[in-house]
């Protein structure tokens, strides 16, 4: 059941608006588009990407349906507020740590990240709110589901996990870019196209992207904000969080999980075992599905999590 217009009428388009709100202690970049009496869906994004890696396609799905959709960027990345903090520790080590399960060094964790995007609800003047995480916005949204309940109202979480050190890593060739090793050159051409090497990696094989589609994306982003030092700061934050599963099997909102059968860095058994610590949740795993949003899987994406949110109904507000 998805909020419809009460003349039965095609909804009309609503103009995404960009905003700056102060939450949590820290200036966040927000959008919102769609209906603004409609319910709520928040989109968080995962490590290192910026708000603008959500498809418009999916965004206007959920607008079309009536729903009030708000994206913004998470803290250290794109056009919200920039941490200083110095990491110390070499990568590799730290990441040994992280999956020995000892304790790292970082100057906030996902918890602190969860916490950003209740303040954002509770800035926005919002009771709830429905979460679509990806990756790690779905280890972010996981948290808030588990420590802050009355805040949402159902989560669809895409490609993600419990972070739990005992899940298999991510394939070898992933590994040393993920910890930020050997990254060299901050110009344009260069960085374009080492992301189009890495996203190259993680795509779907199922669904392959235009190549010129994607660095189109890449140099747009590049351009709109680029600040390596949060990507590392995120993912230190993500190795310091430790396992979730705790968090995650306390969990009792309406709950969707999709998953690529053929993502080479959140492997699909982490898939698995969300269902397993979730046994009322849905997942779906998808054939030739990697660690992207492919376009022609969005449609389907977007209908099963506003089949979900309506399963919540209208009054959960």
């Amino acid at each position: 059941m998805t909020q419809q217009n009460p003349d039965n009428s095609n909804p009309q388009p609503h103009k995404p608006e960009l905003s700056h709100t102060e939450a949590n202690g820290l200036n966040f970049c927000v959008e919102t588009r769609g209906d603004p009496a409609g319910e709520p869906v928040i989109f968080v994004m995962g490590l290192g990407a910026q708000m603008t890696l959500w498809p418009e396609m999916l965004l206007n799905a959920y607008s079309d349906a009536g729903f009030r959709v708000i994206r913004f960027d998470n803290r250290d990345i794109g056009l919200s507020s920039h941490l200083k903090h110095r990491l110390s520790g070499h990568p590799m080590t730290v990441m040994a740590r992280a999956r020995m399960g000892l304790t790292v060094d970082a100057p906030y964790t996902l918890r602190d990240m969860a916490a950003d995007v209740a303040a954002l609800i509770e800035a926005m003047g919002l009771a709830s709110a429905h979460l679509v995480g990806v990756s790690m916005g779905g280890m972010i949204s996981q948290i808030l589901a588990s420590t802050r309940p009355e805040l949402v109202r159902s989560l669809t979480l895409i490609m993600t996990s419990t972070n739990s050190p005992r899940l298999p890593l991510p394939q070898p060739r992933l590994i040393w870019k993920l910890a930020g090793v050997g990254a060299k050159g901050h110009e344009e051409d260069m960085v374009v196209s080492r992301s189009l090497e890495f996203w190259k990696a993680i795509q779907s094989p199922g669904f392959p992207p235009r190549e010129d589609e994607v660095r189109e994306r890449i140099l747009r982003d590049f351009r709109r904000s680029y600040h390596p030092a949060g990507i590392l700061r995120q993912t230190r934050a993500i190795m310091a969080t430790g396992s979730l599963s705790s968090l995650t099997r306390r969990i009792r909102v309406p709950t969707l999980i999709i998953h690529g059968d053929a993502d080479p860095l959140v492997r699909p058994v982490a898939a698995e075992q969300l269902k397993y610590l979730l046994p009322h949740a849905r997942l779906e795993v998808v054939k030739g599905m990697g660690h992207d949003l492919p376009e022609p899987l969005l449609q389907d994406f977007a209908g099963m999590s506003m089949d979900l949110i309506g399963s919540r109904g209208a009054s959960a507000a």
